[in-house]
């Protein structure tokens, strides 16, 4: 169970360009229609999504991620052979570890479905 843990803490922490994706609106006809109703200066709705949004979304994600693992690993230091806390905290590593697999998971198929429709 521990090596399956890190291998999952590994994934994610050695593939940051997942949060590197940005969303394409080039051939949706966006650009077309906010030129017309703008101007020249219409806003790109997939950069201003991905960099308004998406990013610091996937960013506060991160930052929870830490938190939980870190506040989990301290439960387990600081248990004391009390069995009922290191289940606590083993609960709360792999909740941590389980929802950031998923967000990624659901971000890397949204990218791809998105850049394989463009």
């Amino acid at each position: 169970m521990r090596q399956f843990l890190f291998a999952i803490i590994g994934v994610i922490l050695f593939t940051p360009t997942l949060a590197l994706a940005r969303l394409s609106a080039d051939d949706t006809g966006l650009n077309t229609t906010g030129s017309e109703v703008y101007g020249d200066t219409a806003p790109d709705i997939g950069t201003f999504i991905g960099s308004n949004i998406i990013t610091p979304a996937l960013s506060l994600v991160g930052v929870i991620f830490l938190v939980l693992v870190i506040y989990g690993g301290f439960l387990w230091m600081t248990a004391g052979g009390t069995e009922a806390q290191v289940t606590k905290a083993k609960n709360i590593i792999i909740s941590a570890v389980i929802g950031a697999v998923l967000i990624a998971a659901a971000y890397a198929i949204t990218s791809f479905v998105f850049q394989s429709l463009s």
